[in-house]
């Protein structure tokens, strides 16, 4: 079974999320959306909440399902057997320091990375900044799922 890993912080998934996931679940016979657990950083949704986010809006692609880790990404493919890792790439910046982690992964693990390209439509969307926009009261509809926008409407307005 080709198995690959989409690894993020999901905080909150976005469109661009959901496009390099579904397309690799074109790719592999399963993907494992697996949300970074780091316990030094305060997201605005819980773990918990991320999960139940990522678990509805994969609901179309039978071959996906969500999970979580800490530690080293390896040891998560290892645990799980996961060949691949699906990064999406923005821009430049983006590339050196996935290369870099690539890199290293491989070398630790030989767990290969697969970079796609984000769609033009996605190339400038980042979780952060769709929370910085939504919070100062800008649109962001456009760029999530809308049971996440939903929810990050919500959580803004408390």
């Amino acid at each position: 079974m080709r198995r690959a890993v989409c690894p993020g912080s999901f905080d909150p998934p976005t469109n661009g999320h959901l496009d390099i996931i579904g397309r690799a679940a074109g790719l592999f016979d399963e993907v494992i959306v697996a949300v970074m657990v780091n316990p030094s950083k305060k997201g605005l949704f819980t773990i918990d909440e991320r999960l139940t986010m990522l678990t509805e809006i994969i609901k179309p692609y039978p071959n996906i399902r969500v999970g979580s880790f800490d530690g080293l990404l390896v040891n998560f493919c290892r645990d799980h057997d996961v060949h691949a890792i699906v990064k999406g790439l923005r821009a430049l910046a983006d590339f050196d320091y996935e290369l870099r982690m690539a890199q290293m992964n491989q070398k630790l693990s030989g767990v290969d990375t697969l970079f796609m390209s984000t769609s033009p439509a996605y190339s400038f969307v980042s979780s952060s900044l769709v929370k910085e926009v939504a919070k100062y009261g800008g649109e962001v509809g456009h760029l999530l799922p809308p049971s996440v926008h939903r929810r990050l409407i919500e959580r803004l307005a408390r």
